[in-house]
């Protein structure tokens, strides 16, 4: 039964890995009460990542849609993480479902209630690289997904754009590589410093891919790592503070290669460090992005100004903290 009292606010894919997060940043903040979860909680695979956290209700993602008229007027924000984050998943319509329609609805219910609403894009859209790590929305149009889980974020955006009926506040984020507590259960999609984690405890050693470029050395791919934490403070800044309307990058806004990656885990964990090359798998060689570093000057000039975590102080505060002990946010 959900309760009629007290505003809400509501968080899709809360069961998810960012989703637990930001629940656990919302809990923190004094919401204790007034938070909804909506996710498929068939996935009980997932269900560790909201124990022991403060949430009002808890509603399938099946039904949430038919019931959003009966919680609008007492809604005031929609964080719209979930989505089929699977980057080697290859059957569009589950992306068309999932990521592209559902968010169309959501956005459409906003607008028609006049609620707030954030969502998660990708640095995915941005492909290879080929244009840029710049999220000058004039640029977007231009941007070649390598994936069906890059182009669905992108038709999303594109479509975002083109409305002229729209929620009276809407951010949609590209989240670059995103890491930290609450991947256990990702399995091949978790970060790289989950599994290089696992792989130093089990082995001790681990595994990076070779490049397959000329212009790139072992061990050199580089991506834009930004600490779960950090892309948590940025969206509930948003829950207080007055941006403008539009799509922006959530990175950490520097590229930094595997190697360091490697390197600061082994750290983090007090073992010289023992790095073996592998070939990349043939599935996803092709659609391998080498290198990501996202433009954060417009977020920036929309006055988020905190400083993000290093790589290095942010792989030490994962491993210690949660993956030493298996514990959560």
């Amino acid at each position: 039964m959900i309760a009629n009292q007290g505003t809400r606010i509501i968080v899709t894919g809360a069961a998810g890995f960012i989703g637990s997060n930001l629940v656990s940043k919302l809990n923190e903040m004094g919401h204790l009460t007034d938070v909804i979860v909506v996710d498929d909680f068939y996935k009980q695979y997932k269900d560790n990542n909201l124990k022991k956290k403060f949430v009002r209700d808890w509603i399938h993602r099946d039904i949430y849609l038919s019931l959003f008229d009966k919680l609008a007027g007492f809604t005031e924000m929609v964080y719209h993480i979930g989505a089929r984050t699977d980057t080697t998943e290859k059957d569009k319509e589950i992306f068309d479902k999932l990521n592209v329609e559902y968010s169309k609805a959501l956005w459409l219910f906003c607008a028609e209630f006049k609620i707030p609403f954030i969502y998660a894009s990708s640095a995915a859209t941005y492909g290879a690289g080929e244009n840029g790590y710049d999220d000058d929305e004039k640029k977007i149009p231009l941007l070649k997904p390598l994936n069906p889980y890059g182009d669905s974020k992108q038709e999303f955006d594109l479509w975002a754009l083109k409305q002229k009926t729209t929620p009276p506040f809407w951010a949609g984020f590209k989240f670059f590589n995103v890491y930290g507590p609450n991947e256990y259960h990702k399995g091949r999609m978790a970060s790289v410093i989950f599994h290089a984690f696992n792989q130093i405890r089990l082995n001790g050693k681990m595994k990076l891919f070779k490049s397959h470029r000329p212009d790139f050395k072992d061990g050199q791919q580089s991506r834009d790592f930004i600490y779960v934490k950090d892309l948590i403070d940025v969206l509930v800044y948003c829950y207080d503070h007055t941006i403008p309307n539009g799509i922006y990058n959530l990175g950490s806004g520097e590229a930094r290669t595997f190697l360091d990656l490697a390197k600061g885990t082994f750290k983090s964990m007090s073992l010289k460090p023992d790095i073996e090359f592998i070939d990349t798998p043939e599935d996803i060689r092709d659609t391998y992005q080498y290198f990501t570093q996202a433009n954060m000057t417009k977020l920036r000039n929309a006055g988020y100004d905190k400083l993000f975590t290093s790589l290095e102080d942010g792989i030490n505060d994962y491993v210690i903290n949660y993956l030493m002990e298996h514990k959560y946010y």
